[in-house]
C-alpha cells in the first residue's frame, strides 16, 4: 500500500512536482501560503500549488506562519518551492524530504535555477535532501545532474527539474528508511533572490552575461532594458547584444522587430 504524504508548496516548482507526485502516491494533505492580491486589479488568489491541489481533491491548509498548532496529515512532508521555514517541533514530528533545483552545496538558496542561469552553469540538476534548520544544508538522500543547453531559460530547466524531482522521490519514498549522506562543505554557493537590480541589463556588459541573465529571468520574471522586458535575446554574429522578444509598458510580448518596426 502506498505510502501516505503530505507536500508543502508554494510556487509554479512546487505545483508541478505536487501534480507529478499525486500521480503516483497517496498525497493526503497540502501545505501552502495563504491567498494574496495578485495582477493588475490586485485581487486576492490563490497560489500555484493550491490552485493544483484544489482541482486534483487532495486538501489544503493555508497557515500563515508554522508552528506546534499546525496538523501533520502524514508521517513524511515533501517540500517544494514553499517559502516557510519549518521550525523544529514539526521537523521533530515527520521526515522533511526537501525538493532542490540544484546539485547541493552549489546554490543553497531562493533561486538556484535562476543563479545557475546567470553564471553561465551548463550543469544543474535535483537534490533530495532532509530539511534542516540550516538554510538547503541537510544531508543527502539523491541527487542527479543533468545538462543545461544554450537556449534553455527558467522556464525549461524547472520543468526538468520537476520531472527528474518526481522519479527521484518515488526512489526515496520506496525505502522503508530512506539512507542520507552528508553534504560536503567544499563547493557550497547561495542563491539568493531575485532583487530589482538583478533585473537591469547593463549594455555595457558582455552581450552573453546579458543573454545568460534574460533565459535566467524568462519566462517570469523578465529581464528589463531601459523600458523594455526583454524575454528572448542572442548573441549577434557581430557579437552584440541582441533581444529576439521584448514587451513594452503596457503591451504584449512580440518580436523585437516589429517594436522597432512600430516606433518608426
Amino acid at each position: 500500500m502506498a505510502r501516505p504524504i503530505a507536500v508543502a508548496a508554494t510556487a509554479d516548482f512546487g505545483a508541478d512536482v505536487l501534480e507529478r507526485l499525486a500521480a503516483d502516491h497517496d498525497v493526503v494533505q497540502l501545505l501552502t501560503r495563504p491567498d494574496k492580491p495578485r495582477g493588475r486589479g490586485r485581487k486576492l488568489a490563490p497560489p500555484p500549488a493550491k490552485e493544483t491541489a484544489e482541482r486534483l481533491g487532495i486538501p489544503v491548509e493555508q497557515p500563515a506562519k508554522l508552528d506546534a498548532s499546525v496538523e501533520l496529515a502524514a508521517p513524511t512532508v515533501v517540500v517544494c518551492a514553499y517559502g516557510l521555514l519549518i521550525p523544529d517541533v514539526l521537523l521533530d514530528r515527520a521526515l522533511w524530504l526537501n525538493v532542490h533545483p540544484s546539485l547541493l552545496p552549489r546554490w543553497r538558496g531562493a533561486a538556484p535555477v535562476e543563479r545557475a542561469l546567470m553564471a553561465g552553469d551548463t550543469e544543474t540538476g535535483v537534490t533530495i535532501h532532509r530539511t534542516v534548520e540550516a538554510l538547503d544544508a541537510g544531508p543527502i538522500a539523491a541527487q542527479r545532474a543533468f545538462p543545461i543547453a544554450p537556449e534553455d531559460d527558467a522556464g525549461a530547466v524547472y520543468a526538468r527539474a520537476a520531472e527528474l524531482a518526481a522519479e527521484l522521490l518515488g526512489d526515496v519514498l520506496a525505502q522503508r528508511e530512506p539512507s542520507f549522506e552528508p553534504q560536503p562543505d567544499e563547493g557550497a554557493t547561495y542563491a539568493d533572490k531575485i532583487r530589482k537590480e538583478d533585473r537591469v541589463l547593463d549594455r555595457d556588459a558582455p552581450a552573453q552575461e546579458l543573454v545568460n541573465r534574460v533565459r535566467a529571468l524568462s519566462p517570469h520574471i523578465g529581464a528589463r532594458l531601459g523600458e523594455l522586458i526583454v524575454w528572448r535575446a542572442r548573441v549577434a554574429e557581430d557579437g552584440s547584444f541582441e533581444p529576439l522578444e521584448v514587451q513594452p509598458p503596457g503591451g504584449r510580448r512580440m518580436a523585437y522587430d516589429a517594436y522597432l518596426r512600430g516606433r518608426r
